[in-house]
């Protein structure tokens, strides 16, 4: 679900360098949910331990934030809070969504087909509360600092980017463009390849900024959120029928103003107003960021009972030291 609104948006490829000594907010949420249906078997089952645990999203962490953090990225990661009532629709479409993809899988199973198993198999992610709390265990072990939000995660990614307490949200959704947020960060999580229809393409970090997407676009970010209403958002799923961006991109640079732009729209089945002032006001705090300090014996520990190769931890782990080590001679010289 989310927002889609990638084929309007300006952005530039970068490198990880080029983030070395930011600090990035990252929608915690995206991030494990990615892990957890990218990391996986061919027949798409996930990382598991000998107990049947899921590991894919501690993998994912562990492996995939070491080498962002030997590149000198500083990371907070931040998770949803209260979920807001109109969001019950898109996770009601998610569910229906998820028993689909179940009937397709179980059928490709019986037939043996490991493409198709693995293809729905991913659509069949859960994030519980058992994964939130070793996700954040872990994350804070490595020296990560861990946000909780009151509400939405990347609403509170977006506020601490917008008070310079970050430089840029990282998300693969567009939604914090929306919430304000002066820069967003693509890619930074996923493979350098992704495979489609026509085979693989590399995949690069992008950076997404806010100010030069509506000035590429000739709107004010009140019309944004309005461009994203009419297009569908968590908050409105599926928008205004027969609306996609590039149609609510005339719509509101001819309306510009929200009670105008939806003043046309006399049947719609949602209060834009509400779902306005989700993106406009949302339930956001204060957060003074402390990164904690690095504890080896406790990654150890948790990994370690997830039945990690000992081994891999420590040459993860040394290669951390390293890029400590380096940085500081260089802040040194």
């Amino acid at each position: 679900m989310g927002l889609q609104i990638g084929n309007i948006v300006v952005r530039k490829g970068i490198e990880i360098s080029d983030l070395k000594g930011k600090t990035l907010a990252v929608d915690a949420f995206n991030t494990i949910y990615q892990f957890l249906s990218t990391i996986r078997q061919p027949d798409g089952t996930p990382l598991m331990d000998s107990k049947k645990r899921i590991t894919s999203h501690l993998s994912g962490l562990f492996y995939r934030n070491i080498n962002l953090m030997k590149e000198g990225l500083k990371l907070v990661y931040v998770f949803d809070g209260k979920t807001p009532r109109l969001k019950a629709g898109t996770h009601e479409k998610r569910e229906e969504t998820k028993d689909k993809a179940f009937e397709k899988y179980e059928k490709a199973r019986q037939e043996e087909n490991i493409e198709e198993m693995g293809k729905y198999a991913k659509q069949l992610t859960y994030l519980d509360e058992e994964k939130i709390k070793e996700s954040k265990e872990l994350l804070e072990a490595m020296g990560i600092e861990v946000v909780q939000a009151p509400g939405e995660g990347e609403a509170e990614a977006s506020f601490l980017a917008s008070n310079k307490q970050a430089y840029a949200v990282a998300s693969q959704d567009y939604d914090s463009l929306l919430f304000g947020a002066p820069i967003l960060v693509q890619n930074l999580t996923l493979a350098r390849k992704r495979k489609t229809i026509s085979g693989y393409v590399s995949i690069g970090p992008e950076l997404i900024e806010l100010e030069k997407v509506l000035n590429s676009l000739q709107i004010n970010l009140d019309q944004l959120i309005c461009l994203g209403i009419l297009c569908g958002t968590d908050y409105n799923p599926g928008g205004i029928k027969g609306i996609g961006p590039k149609k609510a991109l005339i719509i509101v640079k001819d309306k510009k103003a929200p009670a105008l732009i939806f003043k046309q729209f006399p049947d719609m089945d949602f209060d834009w107003q509400e779902v306005f002032s989700l993106f406009k006001k949302p339930d956001v705090r204060e957060t003074e960021i402390k990164f904690p300090k690095i504890n080896k014996e406790k990654i150890k520990k948790i990994l370690l009972e997830h039945d990690f190769s000992e081994e891999r931890i420590n040459s993860a782990l040394e290669k951390l030291e390293d890029a400590k080590e380096k940085n500081k001679q260089k802040t040194l010289f």
